[in-house]
């Protein structure tokens, strides 16, 4: 048998971004689906999805550029 280490751990869902701010919403009973914001989704079938929350990276929001360089 293989041994495992974790060393950290860490998230990126449509509740929040990291371990905290998902736990406690998902304890809350907070919902991460909702209504397309991020382009016009009159035309699909459905306009409800589940998007990950953008943001300048606090309050349990995303912000790529923490994580990737512009190209």
């Amino acid at each position: 048998m293989r041994r495992v280490v974790v060393t950290g751990l860490g998230m990126v869902s449509p509740l929040a971004c990291g371990v905290e701010e998902t736990w406690t919403r998902l304890l809350a009973g907070q919902s991460g689906a909702g209504t397309i914001t991020r382009f016009d989704a009159g035309h699909l079938a459905t306009t409800y999805a589940c998007e990950i929350p953008l943001g300048d990276g606090s309050d349990g929001t995303f912000n790529p550029d923490d994580w990737m360089e512009p190209k």
